[in-house]
C-alpha cells in the first residue's frame, strides 16, 4: 500500500507532481468535514471487520464514488490485519500504515478532537479514504476503470497512471489492483435473495478432510510424516485445499478472509466455518472446520481428540467462508513476528 511503505512518500510527491489539482482535491476533501454521498451502497459482511472499525469503514468508505466500505476494509486489512498499533520495519504507522512524511501531508483529524494522529483508529481510516479520493481525482481523466487506476494510482502513483493511459504495466501493481479488488469480495456483504456460486473445489477438500478422520490431533500439526500425518484445526483446512490447488494462511483468522462470506442459511459443503472468543472481532477466530452438510463439519477439535464429525451449531459460531482461489491469493503474507508483510508497496515511479 502506498501509504505504508518505505517508498510511500516519494509516490506522494508523485501526487503533487501531478499539479495543483490533486492539492486542492485534498483540500476539498479535508474541510468537508463529513463524506459525501457516492453512487456505490455496497456494505460490509457481517463481522467481516472489527466491530469497533465497522461505522468508521462505513461511513468513509462513501466518501468518493472510486470507493466503498468493502475496499477501504480490504485496503487496511491488507496494511496491517486491523493492527491500530502496527508498525513495519521501515517506520509505517498505525491502522492504515501511513510513512510520517505522507501523514505530515494527508493526514486529516477523523474524529473531530483537534489532531490527527496515525495512532489514532479514526484518524486513520478517515486519512486512508481521503488520499484514496485525491488520487482518483489526479486521474479522472484517464480511460479505463475509475476504481482500478485509483488503486494503481495508489500503489505506483499517479503519473505512471497517467503515463500508460490506464494500469501501468508493472507487476506489482496490477497485482495490487487485482488483490485489492478480490478481497473486497471477502468484505462485501452478499444479497439477501442472491447465491453464492459454488466452489468448483469444495468436493475435493472434503475428500482430502474424510481421509483424515480418526486421526489424532497435534498442535501446529500440518500433517507432514515427521507428525505422522497429524493436524491441528487450521492446518487441516489448509491441507485440504492445498489439495486441489489453493493456498490458504496458517492461521484460522487469516483465513476468514478467503472469500466472501455466505449466511447460516446460504451454508454450502466445502465452506469453511469459523470460532470465536468474541463474537464482534474476526481476530478472536480461534477455531476451524470444512461443512459437510446438515450442520455438522470435519474438524480437528483440540488436544486428546480426533479429527471427528461436529456440530456446527454453538455458542462460538462465528460465520463462514466460501473459498475462492482469486480470495485466498490476495491475502497478505505475514512477518514472523505477525505482522502483515505484503501491502500496497508503493513504488513512486512517477
Amino acid at each position: 500500500m502506498l501509504l505504508g511503505k518505505a517508498k510511500a512518500a516519494a509516490a506522494a510527491a508523485g501526487v503533487l507532481a501531478v499539479g495543483f489539482v490533486g492539492v486542492v482535491v485534498l483540500g476539498t476533501y479535508a474541510a468537508s468535514g463529513a463524506p459525501q454521498a457516492a453512487s456505490n451502497n455496497l456494505t460490509l459482511s457481517s463481522r467481516s471487520v472489527p466491530a469497533v472499525y465497522q461505522p468508521l469503514i462505513q461511513q468513509w468508505g462513501v466518501l468518493c464514488p472510486e470507493i466503498s466500505p468493502p475496499l477501504l476494509a480490504a485496503q487496511l486489512y491488507q496494511e496491517s490485519g486491523f493492527d491500530p498499533k502496527a508498525r513495519s520495519g521501515v517506520g509505517a504507522l498505525g491502522l492504515a500504515q501511513f510513512m510520517p512524511d505522507t501523514w505530515a501531508g494527508f493526514g486529516r483529524d477523523g474524529n473531530g478532537d483537534g489532531k490527527a494522529d496515525p495512532w489514532e483508529a479514526a484518524d486513520a481510516i478517515a486519512s486512508a479514504a481521503t488520499f484514496d479520493c485525491a488520487l482518483a481525482k489526479d486521474v479522472a481523466r484517464v480511460p479505463g476503470d475509475l476504481q482500478s487506476n485509483m488503486l494503481a494510482a495508489y500503489n505506483a502513483g499517479p503519473n505512471a497512471v497517467v503515463k500508460y493511459n490506464g494500469v501501468p504495466p508493472y507487476r506489482e501493481t496490477q497485482g495490487y489492483v487485482k488483490n485489492i479488488k478480490a478481497l473486497a469480495l471477502s468484505f462485501t456483504a452478499p444479497a439477501a435473495d442472491s447465491s453464492l456460486a459454488l466452489s468448483a473445489q469444495s468436493a475435493g477438500a472434503i475428500y482430502f478432510a474424510q481421509k483424515t478422520l480418526g486421526t489424532p490431533y497435534l498442535w501446529g500439526g500440518n500433517g507432514w510424516a515427521s507428525q505422522n500425518g497429524q493436524f491441528d484445526c487450521s492446518g487441516l483446512t489448509q491441507a485440504a485445499f492445498d489439495s486441489v490447488g489453493i493456498t490458504l494462511p496458517r492461521v484460522a483468522n487469516d483465513q476468514w478472509n478467503s472469500g466472501p462470506h455466505p449466511s447460516r442459511d446460504q451454508l454450502r459443503p466445502g465452506d469453511l466455518v469459523f470460532f470465536a472468543t468474541d463474537l464482534t472481532d474476526p481476530r478472536s477466530i480461534d477455531h476451524v472446520g470444512i461443512y459437510v452438510g446438515g450442520g455438522y463439519m470435519i474438524n480437528a477439535p483440540h488436544t486428546g481428540a480426533v479429527i471427528r464429525y461436529d456440530k456446527i451449531d454453538r455458542a462460538k459460531y462465528f460465520g463462514a467462508t466460501r473459498v475462492t482461489p482469486d480470495g485466498a491469493g490476495a491475502l497478505p503474507a505475514r512477518n514472523a513476528d505477525g505482522s502483515i508483510a505484503s501491502g500496497g508497496q508503493g513504488t513512486g515511479r512517477s
